[in-house]
């Protein structure tokens, strides 16, 4: 039988992570948090998630910037963004650079539920 898809959580609010975690391992999926950009990038690459959610508005590293630097390594799969702060320049850049969504918060789960299996269900 195959392994469940692990999901990144990158966002800096605690209670944020946390339920975002607790909706990914209700689909059947694998959750892994991160309190930061910086710290997803410490993190052991050997395997891969099957896909991110990233908050856009963090402190230590914005959300556009860990997208740069994970496509300037080659590092790729679908992320899907989440941000209170939406502007259209940061929507156009990270959808430019292969964002798989662009959620503004707060997002109901029914729409996050359908960007993680759209997510997945790219090949």
């Amino acid at each position: 039988m195959a392994e469940a898809p692990t999901i990144a959580i990158v966002d800096d609010d605690e209670g944020v992570r946390m339920s975002l975690a607790s909706l990914v391992r209700s689909l059947g999926y694998h959750a892994r948090t991160y309190g930061s950009g910086p710290e997803f990038l410490r993190a052991d690459s050997a395997e891969e998630p099957a896909c991110m959610i990233a908050d856009v508005q963090m402190p230590a590293m914005t959300g556009d910037k860990l997208q740069e630097a994970l496509v300037s390594a080659g590092r790729r799969f679908p992320i899907i963004f989440m941000t209170a702060f939406p502007t259209e320049d940061v929507r156009c850049r990270v959808m430019a650079n292969g964002a798989h969504c662009f959620l503004v918060k707060p997002t109901d789960g029914e729409t996050i539920i359908r960007c993680i299996e759209d997510a997945l269900a790219v090949p």
